[in-house]
């Protein structure tokens, strides 16, 4: 019972469920001014996990051959045989009608427009149309890891504004940097699969200078919401001092590849998810210094 338990759990993606807690909660509290309604926040987690789960299961359900091909994922659920593909699509369907359900009863239209709309780009746009056809699968299909700023900003606000749209590209644009390092280690996983990513089609100094460029214009666009919103000195601080950090692994990424040097492209991605996690922080503590 417990391994099985633990396997609908796998399916869910819990690391993408970090993503959902890392920049919905900062994101509610910023544009509520301090803490938002309690309810309302939980509401907008259990919905947000529900659709990210939701999108995780049918991942794993249409890519379970693939998977079954590469190292990295070997070991999902689907590949060892613990659920079988039908019982994953059921349980990815019903978490799907859940979160639709749930958020329309508690968060409101908006956010459960844009929760679906979120479900929706990662499983037909990201899984299904782009993955297997373009390097650049991850640009666009990471769209749907944008999503739950809006929904956090729509549940508090009900509208759209400037400072969900910067924090939107933020993530946007760091996606790709935050990814394509990943992709440069599972490389060999990547050709065996037939999966086009970056690092498995491109040569390595190829990769770090578009991991540069994505980088730098995720720490440009952090900058820019202190011209959209009030902030206090907390938010331009952390910004610019873990976007420099964030660029410096970025650039060491192309100064080892000039220098016949070990690569480490894990360097990047585990920095990428430092600096993410930090500037939302600072978003999230940045109202309480302004109160």
């Amino acid at each position: 019972m417990v391994r099985t338990l633990r396997a609908y759990l796998a399916l869910t993606k819990p690391r993408i469920l970090e993503l959902l807690l890392v920049t919905t909660i900062p994101v509610m509290v910023f544009a509520a001014d301090g803490w938002p309604d309690l309810f309302l926040l939980a509401a907008v987690l259990l919905g947000g996990a529900l659709s990210a789960g939701s999108a995780g299961a049918f991942n794993m359900y249409l890519e379970r051959e693939s998977d079954a091909l590469m190292e990295r994922t070997a070991q999902r659920p689907l590949v060892t045989g613990i659920i079988s593909p039908r019982a994953a699509l059921t349980f990815a369907w019903s978490l799907a009608v859940a979160s639709v359900i749930w958020m329309l009863a508690t968060v409101g239209p908006v956010p459960a427009a844009l929760s679906t709309a979120g479900l929706v780009l990662y499983v037909v746009l990201y899984t299904l149309v782009l993955k297997r056809r373009t390097e650049q699968n991850v640009v666009w299909g990471g769209i749907a890891g944008c999503v739950p700023v809006l929904v956090g900003w729509t549940a508090e606000r009900g509208v759209i504004e400037w400072p969900a749209v910067v924090l939107f590209l933020v993530v946007f644009f760091w996606t790709p940097a935050h990814y394509w390092p990943l992709s440069i280690t599972y490389r060999d996983d990547y050709r065996r699969a037939g999966v086009p990513m970056l690092g498995a089609t491109r040569e390595p100094g190829y990769v770090a200078l578009r991991v540069i460029g994505y980088a730098w214009a995720t720490v440009a666009c952090s900058l820019v919401l202190p011209l959209v919103a009030e902030v206090s000195w907390l938010y331009p601080a952390v910004a610019v001092g873990a976007g420099a950090g964030f660029l410096f692994s970025a650039h060491r990424l192309r100064v080892r590849d000039r220098r016949g040097c070990e690569l480490r492209p894990m360097l990047v991605f585990r920095a990428s998810i430092v600096y993410l996690a930090v500037l939302f922080l600072a978003v999230g503590v940045d109202p309480f210094l302004r109160s």
